[in-house]
């Protein structure tokens, strides 16, 4: 039977605007069940206790239950690799660092994921700022005096390293200086640091976030900072820059993201609320007293930023002659 063309016309439009209508009925019924944020270190790592700072309000604004799933290994490519797999319904996030989104793919010799096409970004949540630490039995006090030292006892001291930031900046750190230091990772810093408390281990390129409470307790020594200033955050210690290791310079960053195809009203959702969130003045006070620098951005921002990083780590690893393992 043929419809008159009023009606033809009207049925045409419902239908047109049922997926629109089904889109943004899918944004305000989010989240219809827990969410879980993927975090690629350990228990008590700098990353774990961001996520932790954030996840509460987080609940609260969605009216859901956050759930937090530590899952280390792999320089950050078995979190991340389980994130991009994930359903794209909002449910599952990646609270991802340049571990898994700017070094894992150099330094890996394959990764099952692709950090721009498998993932869509959500916010940045700021930046982590790296220190040198040494154990007590190291007989220094400040950067020079370790360069001195190690190149009077090549391969006697060893550092450890919980995350892609400490590899590199370890690595780094001995081809510009040309000193000999053993290396030994962990998949997370605390397990880490617990070795250099414990003599095991010589020193750690580590964040704020594990090593400060060492640092003012005086059970682990800080020589500097790896980064061309010093940071507001711990203005006592020197960066490495000041300290003689010229234009040494590696800021590390953590970042939000959601498997790519999660519908954009779910992503502006998430943006909106995790930015009221990160950039309130008690959310940042609570992130700054862990060692860690909170802010927020857009997900085109954040988009960019990741671009800009992937290429800068990959030729920091290039530079520092790191081989993929």
């Amino acid at each position: 039977m043929k419809l008159p063309r009023r009606q033809f016309l009207h049925l045409a439009a419902g239908a047109a605007a049922l997926p629109v209508m089904s889109r943004i009925a899918s944004g305000q019924s989010y989240p219809t069940k827990p969410v879980n944020i993927i975090v690629p270190f350990g228990p008590g790592s700098g990353t774990d206790t961001i996520t932790r700072v954030i996840a509460q309000p987080l609940g609260v604004a969605l009216k859901q239950t956050i759930v937090i799933e530590n899952k280390p290994g792999a320089n950050g490519a078995i979190a991340a690799t389980q994130v991009a797999r994930s359903a794209p319904d909002g449910h599952t996030l990646l609270m991802s660092t340049n571990s898994p989104h700017s070094a894992a793919p150099s330094l890996n010799k394959s990764i099952a994921y692709d950090p721009l096409k498998d993932f869509v970004p959500v916010t940045r949540v700021g930046s982590y700022t790296f220190m040198v630490l040494v154990s007590p039995s190291v007989p220094v006090t400040s950067i020079s005096e370790l360069i001195a030292y190690a190149k009077a006892n090549p391969g006697k001291l060893s550092y450890a390293s919980g995350n892609t930031s400490g590899i590199v900046a370890g690595e780094t750190l001995k081809h510009s200086t040309g000193i000999d230091i053993l290396h030994i990772p962990y998949k997370s810093v605390p397990p880490a640091i617990n070795d250099v408390l414990g003599g095991r281990v010589s020193m750690i390129m580590s964040d704020l976030t594990p090593g400060l409470p060492h640092v003012r307790a005086g059970t682990l020594r800080a020589l500097a900072v790896t980064r061309l200033a010093r940071s507001a955050l711990a203005p006592d210690v020197p960066s490495l820059h000041e300290a003689g290791v010229t234009n040494f310079d590696m800021d590390s960053w953590a970042g939000l993201f959601a498997p790519a195809d999660t519908p954009r009203e779910i992503i502006a959702r998430l943006n909106a609320e995790l930015r009221k969130i990160i950039d309130s003045p008690e959310v940042k006070a609570r992130l700054a007293a862990v060692g860690f620098e909170g802010f927020s951005s857009t997900p085109a921002e954040l988009d960019e930023f990741v671009r800009v990083q992937l290429v800068k780590w990959t030729q920091m690893i290039k530079d520092a002659a790191i081989e993929p393992e």
